[in-house]
Parts: structure tokens; sequence; C-alpha cells
């Protein structure tokens, strides 16, 4: 696998010019210094099994010189940071509970990007400022993890015949993932790359048993039950792994409240296959799905984590307890009492 060099440097987007424009470094310092005032920043760096959450790493706080290693969100942050061990550091762009795919990035951001080994992000359309935010970052090596993944296209609203982009909503789509972290990793320090094999491979190992208690679990709802009801359309893949109808108020997070035919959809399907619970996501507002439980008397079964993990003394705050719960959560709401 070869990791994308880019050297493209957009001129025209003044606000990310970091060299040309003093007017950008008073905005850059001010902003940093209000960071450093609300407590926002970690100075401590991460350890092994942590995501590093938005945090700035120095030569100081670096002393080994360990290669660091930027993602795009958190749960891909996870993955990397499982695979790296200590041997690398891993951060995160976005924060536990933002939503992905709108995020606008920070001049933090930009100035952390500068001085990384490496970038890892989603891709399949997930990070629409993906583009931008490296076209101002000149030389960044990175690497989109859904490489090798066969898209599952979405097939209606203003996204149809775009890929779906929760791909590492499936256990066994992760299992790319972290093989590309895994080749990612050795080509930008070989010295550790037998570390990185073996922890992927123990990695992977524990993702294939989730998977395998998955299958088992949604066995044993009859076929006819096997629905999951969900504010956004994020998971295609699980549901075409387990055998599940997946049933949606919109396709992709939208920037607007969902439309009254969206919402009538929804309310039509769990009356008519008589879906005893509904969920949410935890990024998105629920106000249209607690509509559907209202006129359907459908019971709202809670939220499912799936662009972001939980603060770290939440329900999910690694991507196997994100695996697991969601799954928990599905099946308690399928088998109500």
């Amino acid at each position: 696998m070869k990791i994308i060099m880019q050297y493209k440097f957009s001129f025209n987007q003044k606000f990310f010019d970091l060299t040309k424009s003093f007017k950008y470094l008073i905005i850059l310092s001010s902003f940093t210094s209000a960071i450093a005032l609300s407590g926002c920043v970690n100075s401590n760096q991460p350890r092994q099994g942590e995501v590093g959450d938005r945090a700035n790493v120095s030569n100081r706080q670096n002393p080994q010189g360990k290669k660091v290693v930027l993602t795009t969100f958190t749960v891909l942050a996870d993955m990397a940071q499982n695979v790296a061990g200590d041997k690398a550091i891993v951060e995160s762009i976005t924060k536990r509970g933002a939503e992905i795919h709108g995020y606008e990035p920070t001049p933090s951001d930009l100035q952390r990007g500068q001085g990384v080994d490496l970038i890892l992000d989603n891709g399949l359309n997930l990070e629409r400022w993906a583009e931008r935010f490296y076209n101002s970052i000149p030389k960044v090596k990175r690497l989109t993890l859904s490489e090798g993944i066969q898209p599952i296209n979405i097939t209606e609203d203003a996204y149809q015949g775009k890929p779906n982009p929760h791909a590492w909503m499936s256990p066994q789509n992760a299992l790319i993932y972290v093989d590309n972290i895994r080749k990612a990793l050795g080509e930008v320090d070989p010295a550790n790359a037998a570390v990185y094999n073996a922890n992927a491979k123990i990695y992977s190992q524990k993702i294939q048993a989730i998977d395998a208690k998955l299958k088992q679990a949604i066995a044993d709802i009859p076929p006819d039950k096997r629905y999951i009801v969900s504010c956004e359309g994020a998971f295609a893949y699980f549901a075409r792994d387990y055998g599940l109808k997946e049933v949606y108020i919109w396709s992709v997070n939208a920037e607007q409240q969902a439309t009254p035919k969206q919402v009538q959809r929804v309310i039509e399907m769990v009356k008519s296959q008589r879906i005893p619970t509904v969920f949410c996501e935890s990024t998105v507002r629920n106000e249209a799905q607690l509509q559907v439980v209202k006129e359907t008397g459908a019971k709202y079964g809670g939220v499912f984590y799936v662009d972001s993990l939980s603060p770290p003394d939440g329900p999910t705050p690694t991507y196997l307890q994100l695996l697991e719960y969601n799954a928990n959560t599905l099946i308690k709401g399928l088998n109500p009492p």
C-alpha cells in the first residue's frame, strides 16, 4: 500500500495560509490562548490504548521522537491507537461526541496538521471538509482507511448513488481498516513494523470475537422482527452483515430538520411492520424520532453511537465497546419484556 503524498497548497484560502497572513497569525494566537484558558488542551501524552483527543504534542511531550498520527475522528483514533500501542502517538482532530459530516477545521487543527507524520481518514464522502484541509497542508502523508472496502450506495434523498460512508460499523470491514492502519504505520515507521503487525493481529482477533457474538445474538431474533430503525442511515453495512432491515429518517446526517415526508415514511413502516422500538444517534437531535414514537406507539430505545466515541466515563469509550453497546441496545429493543 502506498500512502498518498499531498503537495498541493491552496493560496486562495487565506484563512488557512499559515505563512503569508499576519492577520491569521493574530487570530490563531487568540484562538489558541482561548483554548488554553478554557482547559481544553490536554498537555499529557496519551498512554497506550488511549485516544489523544485534540492533544497538542510538542517535542517536550514526545522526548523519544515517536511518530505522531492524526485521524479525522475518534473511532479511527481508537483503532489506530490499538495498532500503534506505545510506539506512536495518536490524536483525533474532532472531539468525542462531535458530529463529523459538517465539521469545520479550526486554526488549531491546521497548526497540528503541519507537524504530524501521518493523517488517517475514512473517505467515502464522510469528511466533506477533508480536501480543503489537505490542500492547506503541504506535503502531508495521508491514507484513506476505507480503501479496499466494497461500498454500499445510498438509494434515496440528495445523496442517492453516493457511497454510504459508515463502513466501520461492520466488524468485517473494521478488519480491513485495521490492516490498512498496520501497513501505513509500518511504512512511516519501519523500525517498529513488527510491533504494529503483532498488535494488529491481537486487535483483529478481538473484533472477530465480537463479530461472532453479534451473529449468534441476532440469529436468535425472528427474521420478521430484525429491523433497525434509526435517525441516520448509518447501519447499511451492519444490517448487511447480520441480516437486518434498515429503516431511517435521513440517509446522511442533515444540516436541517427532517422533512414531513421522511418522518411519515418511517411512521408508516413502523406501523405496518409492528416494530416495537426505534433509536437515534448520539450526535444528532432526536425530535423527529420522538415524533415517530408519538404517532406509532413504539418505544424510544435510546441512542446508538456511530460517528463518535463517548467520553471515557461513558458507555462507548472504545470502538469495541461501541459495537457491543449498539448490539445490546438493539437486541434489548427488539426483545421487549
